[in-house]
């Protein structure tokens, strides 16, 4: 690579809580290397003119020459690096509480598809940056706001022995019979050992690193991987399927007769289980989420309060942290434990380590257990397109449109609109607690769909109905990843 190439970086790989370009169409190599230099003013402006740095990178073909220049960055900013190689988000969040840094950041574009390169960041112990950050960080890099120094860069060898050590102190006596899928994402070389460590028998599913990601991408939410692992769970009669994203800080869950149990029921039946002994304890979870949380009887009896929050890793960790919650939980499969259960941020082989527990506990399967929920229809998370510098704008006009359908009582399937929540996009629920959402993606050019309805499938189905007819009258929403 020449040394005169021109940095180049399009602006809108800046997201609400984390970067995310198309490498190297959207940000080439000394574009990466601006963003080095650019997180290390900021984190020097924040800490200390000499902070210490946590690095890691994700497996993909091309993620350790991002980093190489990321670092370069950094260094040429006075900050000290130290490199933990392969890596999970949660290793490098780890990293930072065990070898007490100044600053994490680690290149990873998660679950994206290939082609996609990404960073996520965080300077304050637990969290990672917040959109006033994001949107401090653009600045310095747009304009080239750079404080120079002399840093130095470190290998840091051996991390991932400890912290696969940390999580494997509480063993699990009964012996659960367990798939554990990665989709050949990073998470393939953390969780298989894991799992065994703490005492559970596994089936590994694409457990083996391949960067081309030649089924599906490893992303949780898909449904390609979910049907894969609950085939799995079948085949071989296990009790539970889990499931890893690409940067290991989501999972999801498939039940031991190969059905996908939606992350925020897995939520609530992790917080029904801490509530009694946690009397009076907050938890947040996002918006994406099923409205069970807000009149369950068990949170209740325990006076525990459920606050609907912004999707989002970084929006839900940070209202955690501030209302110090027990636990937040999102519907993408991001859970986070806060003390005295954890550090606050989101590992999803911890997450699915609590589930085993769960299990542990209780003589009964994991299908019987989610069965002591009401029963609701849920939408999957579906995504429609729509271009990143218009998404918000297509938000906001429809967040109007649907507060005057409220104000003029206009039903949906014989509905009134009860409840309008605009926190994040618009979540507008109906007199039986049926609900729709319409939100801006924060890491894709696309809005954010999901229904739910305690009533029937049908009325889920309508509901979808009237936000898709909603959608087409912009006529700035293109293709869905899918329908229900």
């Amino acid at each position: 690579m020449s040394k005169t190439e021109t940095a180049h970086i399009n602006p809108y790989g800046f997201r609400e809580y984390d970067a995310r370009w198309l490498y190297p169409k959207d940000i080439n190599q000394e574009g990466i290397k601006n963003v080095g230099r650019g997180l290390g003013s900021q984190i020097i402006s924040k800490t200390n003119q000499s902070p210490r740095v946590i690095i890691g990178h994700d497996y993909r073909s091309y993620s350790e020459e991002v980093k190489k220049k990321l670092v370069e960055g950094l260094v040429d900013t006075g900050c000290n690096v130290e490199d933990i190689g392969l890596a999970l988000s949660p290793t490098a969040y780890f990293a930072q509480f065990n070898l007490e840094a100044d600053a994490v950041t680690i290149v990873t574009a998660s679950h994206n598809e290939n082609g996609w390169t990404g960073i996520k960041m965080g300077i304050e112990k637990g969290l990672t940056h917040s959109p006033a950050e994001m949107d401090e960080l653009k600045k310095i890099v747009l304009n080239k706001n750079f404080i120079n120094g002399k840093g130095s860069y470190k290998k840091i060898k051996g991390f991932k022995e400890i912290y696969i050590n940390n999580l494997i102190k509480n063993k699990i006596k009964k012996k659960l019979k367990i798939v554990v899928a990665c989709g050949n994402g990073t998470a393939g070389i953390f969780a298989p050992k894991v799992f065994k460590k703490i005492g559970c028998e596994v089936v590994e599913l694409d457990c083996n690193l391949d960067y081309n990601f030649p089924k599906y991408n490893p992303n949780p939410e898909d449904i390609k991987m979910l049907e894969a692992i609950g085939k799995s769970v079948k085949d071989n009669k296990a009790d539970i399927g889990f499931g890893f994203d690409g940067d290991g800080d989501r999972v999801g869950i498939i039940d031991n007769n190969g059905n996908e149990i939606y992350s925020d029921k897995i939520g609530l039946l992790i917080a029904r289980n801490l509530a009694p002994n946690h009397k009076k304890s907050k938890f947040i979870v996002d918006v994406k989420s099923t409205g069970l949380f807000a009149k369950d009887k068990i949170l209740l009896e325990n006076n525990c309060e459920t606050i609907y929050w912004k999707t989002g890793h970084s929006h839900i960790k940070r209202k955690v942290n501030e209302v110090k919650a027990l636990a937040g939980f999102e519907k993408s499969g991001h859970f986070f434990f806060n003390q005295p259960l954890g550090y606050g941020y989101d590992d999803a082989i911890n997450s699915a380590i609590q589930v085993c527990h769960l299990l542990n506990n209780r003589n009964e399967k994991i299908s019987e257990i989610i069965n002591e929920l009401p029963k609701t229809y849920q939408s999957p998370t579906m995504a429609p397109f729509c271009k990143d510098e218009e998404k918000y704008q297509v938000v906001q006009s429809l967040v109007k449109k649907i507060e005057n359908l409220k104000a003029n009582n206009t039903k949906i399937d014989n509905q009134s609109i009860t409840n309008i929540l605009t926190v994040n996009g618009i979540r507008f629920s109906f007199e039986d607690g049926s609900w729709g959402l319409i939100r801006a993606s924060s890491n894709k050019p696309s809005l954010v769909v999901v229904t739910e309805s305690p009533s029937s499938d049908k009325r889920k189905k309508k509901i979808f109905e009237f936000i898709d007819k909603l959608l087409n009258e912009t006529g700035k929403v293109g293709e869905y990843d899918q329908k229900i």
